[in-house]
């Protein structure tokens, strides 16, 4: 084994038999000369943080590497070596929007994740995978500030209230065909 020289002077036919063809005698050769080459491609796993191994040890704004465990619909769970997955939401994925979180990540995927949230008692952990100081996310529920609302458009004078224009009660001849169908049945009762 590892000795090329000793291998050159063996023929592989004088070795073929009713079990192992040619093919086969010359493959046994070539991993002789070479013994222990693994033909599969090199694995890469996540480098776990120094000093991080229980839930505890984490703080949010830490930036750890993991490896993507599952992906939901919601986003995807990833190991960062304290023995409880955490989160990243679909919001958190990326900067940019995200529908489909297998567009972003798959399981088995070596990411870098930085620490939003901690909840020892409940054993969750929320992670984001955002640039840091990048977009940020909207509001919890995704609730959107004023400056993310669409613009207005020209209000039409027979609709008031927060969407139709001009503030202040309804009209009673506004609403269509369903205010018609509502008031004729109010009138009914």
């Amino acid at each position: 084994m590892g000795q090329p020289a000793a291998l050159s002077g063996l023929r592989p036919e004088q070795f073929v038999d009713d079990h192992f063809g040619l093919p086969t005698v010359r493959d046994i050769f070539a991993e002789l000369e070479k013994p222990g080459r693994d033909p599969r491609p090199g694995f890469k796993t996540a480098a776990f943080a120094d000093g991080v191994e229980y839930i505890k040890d984490l703080k949010p704004g830490m930036m750890l590497e993991g490896t993507v465990t599952n992906v939901a619909a919601f986003g995807a769970f990833v190991d960062v070596g304290v023995h409880q997955d955490g989160l990243v939401h679909v919001s958190q994925l990326a900067d940019k929007c995200v529908k489909d979180p297998h567009e972003v990540v798959k399981a088995g995927d070596i990411v870098r994740v930085r620490v939003t949230e901690v909840d020892i008692a409940r054993k969750r952990i929320g992670l984001s995978m955002r640039k840091e100081g990048g977009a940020q996310a909207h509001g919890a529920g995704g609730a959107r500030g004023p400056k993310d609302r669409p613009a207005q458009t020209k209000a039409n004078p027979k609709q008031s209230g927060p969407r139709g224009g001009a503030a202040g009660p309804r009209t009673p001849d506004a609403g269509g065909a369903l205010g018609a169908a509502l008031r004729d049945a109010m009138k009914g009762r």
